[in-house]
């Protein structure tokens, strides 16, 4: 078994398959788990679980919760914040006031 650590950024609030509740923007560490598989010649892993590190929000400030996702739940949600992230910069572009030609 062996375990890493990365972080992801979310552009805007998001909400992750299986949960109610939308969390805001930021930082979020993925806590990943796998497993070495056995009886090949080579050394290779399986992905056995995912986790969402959330950090205490509202009046539970100092607490964090691990919520368990998988990879392809967190790849759509980050591929929606990327989306959304573009259309708003698009949208806010075309808003934007042309400048005096001279």
């Amino acid at each position: 078994m062996r375990s890493s650590r990365s972080t992801v950024t979310f552009s805007n609030a998001f909400a992750l398959s299986g949960y109610t509740d939308e969390l805001p923007a930021g930082d979020y560490e993925i806590l990943a788990e796998d497993e070495l598989l056995q009886e090949l010649s080579f050394e290779a892993y399986r992905r056995t679980a995912t986790y969402l590190l959330v950090q205490g929000l509202g009046g539970r400030t100092g607490s964090s919760e691990l919520r368990a996702t998988t990879q392809n739940d967190l790849k759509q949600a980050l591929d929606r914040d990327r989306a959304l992230t573009r259309h708003q910069n698009d949208s806010e572009a075309a808003l934007s006031p042309l400048e005096d030609l001279k």
